[in-house]
């Protein structure tokens, strides 16, 4: 048996709970998983509420899981983020909270924190390395949800400090895939584009309106590529540093609205909204502390994005609004 942080750590033949396993991120996680020989372990909201501390430690008194994957979280874009503070801030302090100190109690034997790369300063220098945590100001649009994730980086760090539990954390970029979330109201600038260019194209207009400048620069990670680093990162990292996972590549959102448009096949014109916020200027992760460790990200944002419309089109009579029904 591996013993605690000892690499390659094993997931074969051990439970692995996916917390969050119903939201993006978290069905990529178990579609990987499905290869690695190990048994997974789900648990809706129906069965228990991670927010809930009482909760949370008899459910996972009950199914003794070996290994933690950290997926669960409340999420979304800029209008999300602003005008819901408190279910940003509330709710992913206390899951984290929750979940990392029961996953303690019950003695599990890897456990995997999913930041974000909104935890860096708004102006931080470009690519964002990790060292950039806590040296800057954040983008107030989603300072809340910025907040609660660096909450969450810090409390697995310091279980990992007092009681040598081994605790990593990793932090990607802006997502997107399969499962993705499509309600306009909710969503990623990704998803929302990819939605609102469908809906013009459905419904033959003219044009399609873009909030801000255009001119932010971002970047964007295929969802199952992330669910293939964080099993790499499982496996083959046992560090309180965290880790950034992401392409090294970016694009402006007017570039990225064009080359939606090219896989929609949507023939109308882009027109900006100045009087919307732009968020961050630019988000571009450095990746080289992961790309050293030996992984790179393998899909084409071209061909993602050829996926995740795929998968829209597919889904498109289950999805109410945009979302999941």
């Amino acid at each position: 048996m591996t013993a605690a942080g000892e690499l390659p750590f094993r997931l074969a033949g051990r439970r692995v709970f996916v917390a969050g396993h119903r939201g993006m991120v978290g069905a990529a996680v178990l579609r990987r998983l499905a290869s690695e020989g190990c048994e997974t372990v789900t648990a809706g909201r129906d069965a228990v509420d991670l927010r809930r501390q009482a909760e949370t430690e008899a459910w996972m008194a009950q199914a003794r899981p070996d290994v933690v994957v950290m997926a669960a979280a409340t999420v979304g874009g800029i209008l999300a983020n602003d005008s819901r503070p408190v279910d940003f801030l509330y709710d992913n302090l206390m899951i984290e909270a929750n979940v990392i100190a029961a996953a303690h109690r019950v003695g599990v034997a890897k456990f995997l924190f999913l930041g974000s790369s909104c935890i860096y300063p708004r102006l931080a220098p470009q690519p964002m390395a990790e060292d950039a945590l806590l040296t800057g100001p954040l983008e107030p649009t989603n300072q809340w949800y910025a907040v609660a994730k660096i909450a969450g980086i810090k409390l697995a760090q310091a279980y990992r400090r007092q009681h040598a539990m081994d605790a990593i954390s990793a932090m990607p970029t802006n997502l997107y895939g399969p499962g993705d979330n499509f309600d306009l109201a909710a969503s990623h600038v990704l998803p929302a584009l990819l939605r609102k260019v469908h809906d013009a194209k459905t419904r033959g207009d003219d044009a399609v309106v873009l909030w801000g400048s255009g001119s932010p620069r971002r970047e964007f990670l295929y969802v199952d590529d992330l669910a293939d680093a964080l099993v790499f990162l499982l496996k083959h990292y046992s560090s309180p540093e965290i880790v950034n996972v992401g392409t090294g590549e970016d694009l402006t959102i007017l570039e990225l609205a064009r080359m939606v448009a090219d896989v929609v096949g949507y023939g109308g014109r882009f027109e900006l909204d100045r009087t919307k916020p732009d968020g961050t200027p630019r988000k571009l992760l450095d990746v080289g502390r992961l790309a050293d460790l030996g992984w790179r990200a393998p899909t084409p944002l071209r061909d993602g994005l050829e996926r995740t419309y795929r998968w829209f089109l597919d889904n498109a009579g289950r999805l109410r609004d945009g979302a999941p029904a």
